[in-house]
Parts: structure tokens; C-alpha cells; sequence
């Protein structure tokens, strides 16, 4: 039996399958079956009401899960789809509520890696499938993050190699007319305007936007986050915050002259290589027990929108317990 066939035969007996995406790792269960769909919930001790979004093999199986489809949804589908765009839409009848959380909009997307379009068509319907890591911890780009985050919670990992984008799908709302992005993602507000000849929304510009929106994953303030404290600090001061026993994450090279013992990661300067790297980065500074994470902060350009909502989630729920 092949790994393929092992995970559908679990999806199909309500168990859970962690698989790779171009985005994170996601920890997938058959998202018509409440009770399995549960088990995510129970894995990664995520709150009840926090939706989930729906992996699909293709955007035909679009009409299957939501109603009322507008054509900008086509459109950006046929654009973006397999890829990083999750879109936000009024739900069918059909589709669970501990899904949605309850809410009579559903997030759908299609994921572009390999090994989880196989997994999708072989199992035949949608996978519900949030990053494969316990809640508000930060999401796995590896197999061996998930099995260091979930290890025996999870039956099966398929395991696909490093994530190619490193960082969520971008969110976008299409339920209330006007296009939101409700978290950015490596698919940014130019290129959704390109494919439907409007500029979307941006959540934390729009205060009716915001206060309207439909909840979604990854959109509350404390997510991605290390145990060890992380603060977000202008690069013009950095070198001078550095303390004994701290960690660093910067776009320069190490100064002369700090404390020997501290931990200083070079990052690349450019966005996406940024983003790919961002999670892996932190996974090796909280585990290198130093005293804080100190993170130079990013460029405010447009490009950089992703990488600033996680590092500006992270450094609000840094330094909490692990959760049990």
C-alpha cells in the first residue's frame, strides 16, 4: 500500500493525515465528517469557533461547497488556483458548521504541491486542513516540525520536503460584495486587482472591514508564535538592544563587538526568500534557549505585508506556556 492509499484509507475511517502544501504543513480530516474534522480541533487545542479552510482537488469542486459564487471568485480562481489564495465565500447547505465555525461563510482553497493534489483526488472530496502545529505556535514547513509539534496526535505525515512559500495563503473575503483581504499572503492586493479590475480592501485599513469580516484562520493577534519572548526591533537600534544570552534575526550581517554568547541568524533582504526561511528561523531561535528574540523589523513596501502580520502575531503571543 502506498502512502497515498494509507492516508485516504485513514481520512476515509475519520482519522487525521498531516500533508505538505506549497503554503505550511496542514493537519487534514474529511471535511464532511464532524467528528473527524474534531480531531483537528483536539490535536493542535484549537478554539471551537475558529474556522477552518477547505483544501479542494480543483475549482470545479467549487459549486459543491459554496453558493452564490461571484464571478471575481471564478476569475481569481483560474488565476491563482492551484495556489496561495484562499477566498472567502458563502457556504453550501451542505458544509459543517464546526467547519465554518458556525459562520454561513466557508474559506476554500486548492494547494499546489504534489503530493496533496494526489492525496485530494484520491480521497475525492475536501480536506479541512489548518497548519499542521499546536494552536498559535508557529507553523511547520517540514515534516519533522509537525512531527516535533503533534507527534503521535497525528497518524500519518506525508511527507513532501520544505514548503515552497513558507507562509499561509492569503485570505480574501468575497462574501460581502466588496473584495477584503483578511490576511495577506505571498498573492498580494496588485495581483488580485490585475485578474478583476479593482483594488480589494485591506483589513487593517478599513475599520468596517474589519468589524464586519467573517472570522478566519490566522487573523487573531496572538498567532505564530515562540515560546521565547520576541520583540520587533528598528534597525537603527538593534545592535545597541542586544543583551547577553539574546537571539537575533536581521537582514544585516553581525556587528563587531557584541556579547559572545549571542545568537545572530542573517536573514535575506528580499521578501519571498524572507517569508520561506521566516518560520524555520524561528523554530531554531526558540529552541536555542536564549533569553529573547530579537527581530529586526521589516520594510513597511507592500511586499513585505505578509512577513509583518506574522512577526507583529508572534511578538504578541511570544513567551506563553506550551500548551498541553
Amino acid at each position: 500500500m502506498t502512502d497515498i492509499q494509507r492516508a485516504v484509507a485513514l481520512l476515509r475511517q475519520g482519522e487525521l493525515v498531516a500533508l505538505p502544501t506549497e503554503t505550511v504543513y496542514g493537519l487534514g480530516a474529511d471535511a464532511l465528517n464532524p467528528d473527524a474534522v474534531a480531531k483537528i480541533f483536539a490535536a493542535k487545542g484549537r478554539p471551537s469557533d475558529h474556522p477552518l479552510i477547505v483544501h479542494l482537488a480543483d475549482a470545479e469542486a467549487l459549486t459543491a461547497w459554496a453558493r452564490d459564487i461571484p464571478k471575481d471568485a471564478i476569475a481569481l480562481a483560474r488565476a491563482f488556483w492551484p495556489g496561495p489564495l484562499t477566498l472567502i465565500l458563502k457556504k453550501e447547505e451542505g458544509v459543517p458548521d464546526i467547519v465554518t465555525g458556525g459562520q454561513d461563510t466557508v474559506g476554500l482553497r486548492v494547494p499546489n504541491h504534489p503530493i496533496a493534489l494526489q492525496l485530494l483526488r484520491a480521497f475525492g472530496s475536501g480536506l479541512a486542513a489548518p497548519s499542521a502545529n499546536r494552536f498559535g505556535r508557529i507553523s511547520p514547513t517540514t515534516a519533522e516540525h509537525v512531527r516535533q509539534e503533534l507527534g503521535d496526535r497525528v497518524p500519518l505525515i506525508l511527507d513532501g520536503g520544505p514548503c515552497q512559500v513558507g507562509l499561509e495563503s492569503t485570505i480574501l473575503d468575497l462574501s460581502r460584495g466588496v473584495p477584503v483581504i483578511l490576511r495577506p499572503g505571498a498573492i498580494g492586493a496588485d495581483d488580485i486587482a490585475r485578474v478583476i479590475g479593482r483594488r480589494p480592501r485591506l483589513r487593517d485599513e478599513d475599520a468596517k472591514a474589519s468589524t464586519d469580516a467573517p472570522r478566519v484562520s490566522g487573523a487573531l493577534a496572538a498567532h505564530y508564535a515562540p515560546r521565547t519572548p520576541l520583540e520587533l526591533v528598528h534597525g537603527a537600534s538593534l545592535a545597541s538592544r542586544v543583551r547577553e544570552g539574546d537571539a537575533v534575526l536581521a537582514r544585516v550581517p553581525q556587528p563587531a563587538g557584541l556579547p559572545a554568547n549571542v545568537l545572530w541568524i542573517e536573514a535575506p533582504a528580499d521578501a519571498a526568500a524572507y517569508g520561506h526561511d521566516l518560520y524555520a528561523r524561528l523554530r531554531a531561535l526558540d529552541s536555542a534557549a536564549c533569553r529573547r528574540i530579537l527581530v529586526e523589523t521589516p520594510p513597511t513596501s507592500a511586499d513585505w505585508s505578509a512577513v509583518i502580520d506574522r512577526l507583529g502575531r508572534a511578538a504578541v503571543g511570544s513567551g506563553a506556556d506550551e500548551e498541553t
